[in-house]
């Protein structure tokens, strides 16, 4: 029965060693303490992961995930798990040539108008605008394939 078990968790060990191994954590700091993120922390979010310091900070992301959302988005773009369709302001396509990189997340804009919107903009005000949940749908960003 202890093989079997055995032979059961390795196959899931390994996917998940697979999965984490694809997020790019360099430079991504827990959004509870702001503290790096390790990829032993994580808690599950919008078909992603979030990854934490510790497992006590994944504590505190589960009792109020409506408090860290806006950090939760930044964190699915900034960790490669989540992909833009449209302008997070106009709701527009995006144009490959209209980016700013947030706190380490790339983001796309339609036209230099939002984009200079976005950078004029500082602390929570631009990371409400680009990854608040209103902003969220209206970008279109898709976690995973």
């Amino acid at each position: 029965m202890k093989r079997l078990m055995i032979a059961l968790a390795i196959p899931a060990l390994l996917a998940a060693l697979v999965i984490a191994s694809d997020v790019k954590l360099e430079g991504v700091k827990c959004i509870v303490s702001g503290e790096p993120a390790v990829a032993s922390s994580s808690a599950a979010y919008k078909d992603g992961k979030v990854y934490f310091c510790c497992k006590d900070c994944i504590k505190g992301f589960t009792a109020n995930t409506a408090k860290y959302a806006t950090k939760a988005n930044h964190h699915l773009v900034a960790t490669g798990q989540a992909k833009q369709a449209n302008c997070p302001i106009s709701g527009e396509p995006i144009a490959q040539d209209k980016s700013l990189e947030l706190n380490g997340a790339k983001v796309y804009f339609c036209c230099d108008k939002c984009k200079t919107a976005v950078a004029k903009a500082t602390g929570d005000e631009q990371m409400n605008m680009v990854f608040g949940e209103a902003a969220w749908k209206k970008a279109g960003f898709k976690v995973g394939s």
